[in-house]
């Protein structure tokens, strides 16, 4: 294992990132192989949360190569940190490392609601799902504290404004009272990503249930037929007997 890195983290390393041309900061080797020893090791590392004010909330592509045209973001990097996650270098703009700070140093934007009510009820405003999840997880470890997702719903939820969710936790569940009347009407639709383990354990089940079934065993659907009565063991008549004897 590398000397810097944390166990249990996506990312092995913090380094700066250089596509701003930013001073580059480099470890000194002898410290990181003695840092064990001077040092108790790396310290812990926490999670902080800034508070992030933008003009606005919906953010636009023009790409024919994504399946929407506007998405929101209600926070900027993300706690599940997964290594191969697409939005690690975003946090360069911010002057921060797409490795550790990416999981560690969050952004938030409580004004995410209001936001999007002044861009919903402009003049001209045309109606097309809104995508969420896109960037980082609606519903991160950090959404149980701020819920500025489930404030973002609530307003799309009001305005009957569709919208579609990515998402990796079960803390969607939370919102379920609002996106089950936003299905009904069929403006919402969520997917949930699952990783490597989960996919294989999911096959493995599946590929059981199709299975056709062996000799003696009952396939998927197939009831059981009952069982013939036994039959009573035979008994000698009368008249034979007497003829034995």
């Amino acid at each position: 294992m590398r000397p810097d890195a944390r166990p249990g983290r996506g990312a092995p390393e913090n380094r700066t990132p250089t596509r701003f041309n930013l001073p580059e900061r480099e470890a000194d080797g002898d410290w990181l192989d003695e840092r064990e020893a001077l040092d108790d090791g790396p310290r812990p590392l926490r999670t902080t949360v800034t508070v992030e004010h933008p003009k606005t909330i919906i953010t636009r592509n023009r790409s024919p190569d994504i399946g929407f045209d506007r998405s929101i973001n209600a926070y900027r990097g993300c706690e599940h940190g997964c290594i191969y996650c697409f939005a690690r270098p975003s946090h360069a703009f911010h002057d921060l490392s797409p490795g550790l700070d990416f999981e560690s140093k969050l952004f938030a934007k409580p004004d995410a609601a209001r936001l999007l009510r002044a861009e919903l009820g402009k003049k001209g405003y045309q109606v097309r799902p809104i995508a969420m999840g896109t960037n980082t997880d609606p519903y991160q470890p950090i959404e149980a504290k701020w819920r500025i997702t489930r404030s973002v719903l609530e307003v799309l939820a009001e305005t009957r404004h569709p919208a579609t969710i990515t998402t990796k936790s079960d803390r969607v569940l939370a919102d379920l009272d609002l996106l089950s009347e936003m299905a009904r009407l069929n403006l919402v639709s969520v997917a949930l990503s699952a990783d490597a383990q989960v996919e294989s354990e999911l096959a493995q089940i599946r590929a059981e249930l199709s299975a056709p079934a062996q000799p003696g065993e009952l396939s998927e659907g197939q009831a059981a037929e009952p069982a013939a009565p036994e039959a009573a063991p035979e008994t000698e008549s009368e008249s034979e007997s007497e003829r034995k004897e």
